[in-house]
């Protein structure tokens, strides 16, 4: 009787053997392979802007830490475009924006481009721009302002301290090996960028806070969630240049955009001065370039104010009327009696 059951058994696998291994090399075996992917939306280029504006309705658990995770955002950029709200309970049925529209950088529109004072990183592709946040240097060890490209993609890297983080540990008390192995205490994450200025990496992290902060040693942190997809995607020799931009002005479809960045989540009256002498510098230097520009001092006010990253229009760019000489008279009259030049 048990020599049957288990004959019976075996036949029944035997039968079933077929099926097991075409689900198993079916949607099984496509659901393990890595989505690489973007994480982030790739976003046309409108002249110098890019991007819009988004909302995100929040849950009772949620905080800007965890939805900056979940959403590809920074801390920083959180909490300053949602003044007023507690970034680490901003309670049931909140609503924040999600400062994805951006003023792009004075910068070469070719590969990567870290501006250190918004705490992002723009890669350009034939398809548009993708930003993604990034944790950089502190003041005492600052990210360099380079151009520098990319050499090689690194998955599960090792991390050799330099010897200077070694004494900075050994000051404090702490002990750190000469090299730590991939895995879930190494400080570079899962995957990383060698790039050509010596010493410096685009990488992951083992630490969720502190993507889009001023936190690191100076090389760029990522969430593993996004360089785990963005490293197979940059090739080698990518340029890479580090700016560091408070103040962005730029111009799409006639309209002149202002966005403003203060350092850091409290905002001083002395960082409030360096910023509207920064605004006003750069929005001056833009209408040398462009004479036809047109800006409303009070906008530039606000946005200096606020500095909170968020894109604010300032102006528009008027054409003057092209005119035969009939009415080139007729203007020219209309000059003499009101002192002013029509527009449309």
């Amino acid at each position: 009787m048990q020599f049957k059951y288990v004959l019976s058994l075996v036949l029944s696998l035997a039968l079933l053997a077929p099926t097991l291994y075409a689900a198993g090399s079916g949607e099984g075996a496509a659901s393990a392979k890595p989505d690489r992917s973007p994480r982030v939306p790739t976003f046309p280029v409108n002249g110098d802007l890019a991007g819009n504006l988004q909302v995100f309705t929040t849950a009772y658990e949620d905080t800007f830490a965890g939805i900056g995770n979940e959403l590809a955002l920074g801390y920083l950029e959180l909490v300053k475009a949602n003044p007023g709200i507690d970034p680490w309970l901003p309670g049931e049925g909140s609503q924040i924006t999600l400062p994805r529209m951006y003023v792009l950088p004075d910068s070469d529109r070719k590969g990567i481009v870290i501006n250190l004072a918004e705490y992002r990183l723009y890669y350009f592709t034939e398809a548009g721009v993708q930003v993604y946040p990034v944790g950089v240097g502190t003041e005492d060890n600052p990210s360099p302002l380079t151009n520098a490209e990319v050499t090689m993609p690194l998955e599960s890297p090792a991390w050799y301290p330099p010897a200077s983080i070694r004494a900075e540990y050994e000051a404090s008390g702490d002990y750190l090996p000469r090299m730590i192995p991939p895995g879930p205490d190494n400080p570079l994450g899962s995957h990383a960028l060698m790039l050509s200025e010596k010493g410096y990496l685009i990488h992951g992290t083992n630490k969720q806070f502190g993507v889009g902060m001023a936190v690191s040693h100076g090389c760029f942190r990522m969430y593993n969630e996004d360089i785990s997809r963005f490293a197979y995607q940059v090739s080698k020799g990518t340029p890479v240049q580090v700016i560091r931009e408070p103040v962005k002005v730029g111009a799409s479809g006639g309209e002149i955009w202002l966005e403003v960045h203060r350092p850091r989540e409290v905002y001083t009256s002395e960082d409030r001065e360096e910023l509207w002498r920064q605004a006003m510098a750069k929005v001056e230097a833009f209408q040398k370039q462009h004479p036809e520009a047109q800006v409303k001092r009070m906008a530039i006010e606000v946005a200096v104010d606020q500095a909170d990253g968020i894109p604010r229009m300032i102006g528009e760019k008027l054409t003057q009327v092209a005119a035969d000489e009939s009415s080139d008279k007729a203007t020219s009259k209309v000059k003499t009696e009101s002192g002013q030049t029509l527009y449309f």
